[in-house]
């Protein structure tokens, strides 16, 4: 997943450079083109939360985790995981499916005339899901990392 976000990074730069040429070199623009790059950006973010978690590169305040032994470390992260992460998760999910569901039934496509036709902003709209069952995962390999962790014999 992250080298997939990776990559829409760099289309989602190359496409903005596309935008700025036409509107400005050839005074064209495409409204579809526009749309896509507010999508694409949105996409990078919740796409690339689990594998930020994964890498350990999510903002957290680590003035004490820094200097914890691996055991406390561990428990921080069981309790912060089974606390936060996970009922984050299971909340997204509540409050999205319907939005979702909804955006699939009615076939939506965007209101902007020339913008995005169906499927793609029900198929976007579908990453609202992705996210939090990506970062569930995630959050459970960390979850049973940590279990391991605390388990091990102690440091000295």
């Amino acid at each position: 997943m992250g080298r997939a976000t990776a990559w829409l990074t760099l289309v989602m730069t190359v496409v903005t450079f596309v935008i700025v040429v036409l509107r400005y070199v050839f005074d064209a623009g495409f409204i579809w083109v526009q749309e896509s790059v507010t999508w694409m950006h949105a996409m990078v973010f919740m796409l690339g939360a689990a594998y930020a978690l994964h890498h350990e590169e999510h903002v957290r305040v680590d003035i004490f985790y820094r200097g914890m032994a691996p055991r406390r470390r561990a428990i921080v992260d069981v309790f912060g995981i089974l606390l936060f992460l996970f009922p984050f998760c299971a909340y997204l999910v509540a409050e999205s499916w319907d939005f979702v569901a909804a955006s699939w039934s009615i076939r939506e496509a965007s209101r902007e005339s020339g913008g995005l036709p169906y499927p793609f902003v029900p198929m976007l709209k579908s990453v609202l899901l992705l996210m939090p069952v990506l970062l569930g995962l995630q959050g459970l390999s960390l979850l049973l990392k940590s279990l391991r962790a605390m388990r091990a014999p102690a440091e000295r």
